[in-house]
């Protein structure tokens, strides 16, 4: 996968985390993902078509999902619950949005976010996508942005 796809997504998450909920987040080395079995408990998925196609996952760890759960709306919860997964598919949707649009030249139109929580939850990605994994460590804990893109070829007619 090439970076281009890549850096709007890391460009995206690193700005929301700093300018909507006030926390700093530091890239760790990414690394290709080898498993359907997100890092965390909490996932927001957003599936991705148009000239590329595919899947972004924005996965937390318990104690990050509440605390930007807490940032979102001023109130901490007490457990992961519907609150928690209304923020996280907000941010979800927020990231991927910001990411479109450093993607314009291809054509992407993006799915609802959901929202999948409990560990060893899985999540699939197309089958040619190779999903890269990008972690980051915050004072909240662990985030992991994990992005699955294939581009699509158009078809050559035939003669």
């Amino acid at each position: 996968m090439k970076a281009e796809y890549i850096n709007p997504f890391i460009t995206s998450i690193i700005s929301v985390f700093d300018t909507m909920l006030g926390c700093e987040l530091k890239r760790e080395a990414p690394f290709v993902k080898d498993s359907h079995q997100p890092a965390h408990e909490v996932s927001g998925v957003i599936g991705l078509s148009g000239k590329a196609r595919g899947t972004v996952v924005f996965s937390l760890g318990r104690e990050a999902a509440l605390s930007a759960t807490e940032a979102m709306l001023d109130e901490r919860p007490t457990e992961i619950n519907s609150d928690v997964t209304d923020a996280v598919g907000e941010l979800t949707n927020i990231i991927a949005g910001g990411a479109k649009a450093q993607l314009e030249h291809f054509a992407m139109g993006l799915s609802l976010p959901n929202v999948v929580t409990g560990k060893g939850h899985v999540i699939e990605f197309p089958k040619d996508a190779a999903p890269i994994c990008i972690p980051f460590g915050s004072e909240w804990g662990p985030v992991v942005l994990e992005v699955g893109l294939i581009e699509q070829h158009a078809a050559v007619p035939q003669s």
